[in-house]
């Protein structure tokens, strides 16, 4: 067995109204007064009220940000943490989906910390310990709340830069299905599907070992059992907390395996094209699973199993086959394009997404070894909604 090393210091609290109980949990961290990191679609959508009355029940002061954009771009970042040293907040909490926690934690960073946050991309280089981090995410996707990640678009040259370090995990992570039941069709399918690519990479990443791939394969029978319920009948609390759960999984697993291919692609998708991740994920996943079959196929043999796949009497090859042909018969049931011309990619621009994908430390971790060439490959095979 390679070596590996886990680390996770998030305290969980996971359960249907628990948001209704996040004063009482955040005030021993708080001082002076919470800084709340959201969107305006969040907070127009009310479903944050019990949250909010929370606070005000325990005499806990806060300020909201809601100016937060779905590909966190380090402009929304600068507003942000100005706002954050005006108010006088010691504390920062995002709550929404992967973009709001992932500005709240450049916030926190920022906050105790010299220059830009694109200053810090790559692995452990902020020293400064950050403001204390809380993390409620509305959708069942990014996992962003038990990762120690973050991502920003630099909007000068349209990357998407990694900042990752141990310092960037939330103190508390609160799971609560009820703020996720009157999420659209259309986020749940595309966060589902980023929470099912986190969990389908990180199983075959270079990097897994057996506790990230246990957290995996369980996150994967989880969401091939409760997406499809989660989409055509949203107000199934139980599928909607096993999607929360999931995502949790995925998201410990991924922190400690990172991704892969699809990833690396997908961030110059969201960079350059401005595509949501999620859907962008989604419609490329079933492309880079079929460049990888060949790398590991009784790793996808376990991956097509876990969602339900009759394998018997296949070889691993063809077992993990089947994998493909589920994502593809997925993304149709729940209205997610199969190619990624329909997303909006040019290929116009397709040396930069070459180029920024090869710099992602994603491909390093890829199951098969990844050249520009098959990068290329992959991009166009998506494009067209063809394989090679």
């Amino acid at each position: 067995m390679k070596n590996f090393q886990f680390y996770f210091p998030t305290t969980l609290k996971s359960g249907f109204g628990m948001a209704r109980q996040a004063g009482t949990l955040l005030k021993p961290y708080v001082e002076n007064k919470l800084f709340v990191v959201t969107d305006k679609g969040v907070l127009q959508s009310k479903v944050l009220d019990g949250f909010f009355e929370s606070l005000e029940q325990v005499g806990l002061s806060y300020e909201v940000f809601s100016e937060v954009d779905p590909n966190p771009s380090t402009v929304v970042l600068e507003n942000a943490v100005e706002r954050l040293k005006v108010s006088g907040c010691d504390a920062v909490i995002g709550v929404g989906g992967g973009s709001s926690i992932d500005t709240a934690k450049g916030v926190v960073a920022m906050a105790t910390n010299p220059g830009s946050i694109l200053d810090y991309e790559g692995y452990d280089k902020i020293e400064n310990a950050p403001l204390p981090l809380f993390a409620i995410p509305t959708t069942s996707g990014t996992g962003s709340e038990c990762t120690a990640s973050t991502v920003f678009t630099n909007k000068e040259t349209l990357f998407k830069t990694v900042i990752i370090s141990p310092l960037l995990f939330p103190k508390i992570a609160i799971l609560d299905p009820e703020l996720t039941i009157k999420l659209p069709p259309s986020i749940t399918a595309a966060t589902g599907m980023d929470a099912l690519t986190h969990a389908i990479e990180s199983y075959v990443s270079k990097q897994a070992s057996p506790i990230s791939q246990a957290l995996a394969i369980q996150a994967i029978r989880m969401i091939s059992t409760n997406i499809k319920k989660a989409y055509f009948v949203g107000s199934d609390t139980e599928a909607r907390e096993n999607m929360l759960v999931a995502s949790f999984l995925a998201g410990v697993a991924f922190t400690q395996s990172k991704l892969g291919n699809v990833h690396a692609i997908s961030h110059t998708f969201g960079g350059v094209f401005d595509i949501p991740h999620g859907i962008a994920n989604a419609t490329l996943l079933p492309y880079v699973v079929k460049f990888n079959l060949e790398a590991c196929p009784e790793l996808f043999r376990d991956i097509a199993v876990a969602l339900g796949e009759n394998v018997t009497g296949l070889s691993d090859y063809d077992a993990g086959n089947k994998v493909v042909s589920y994502i593809c018969e997925l993304n149709k049931a729940i209205g997610i394009p199969s190619n990624t011309e329909a997303l909006g990619v040019k290929l116009d621009m397709l040396p930069q997404m070459i180029a920024d994908s090869m710099r992602s430390g994603n491909v390093l971790v890829n199951p098969r070894l990844t050249t520009s060439e098959d990068i290329k490959n992959i991009i166009v095979d998506a494009h067209k909604g063809t394989f090679s």
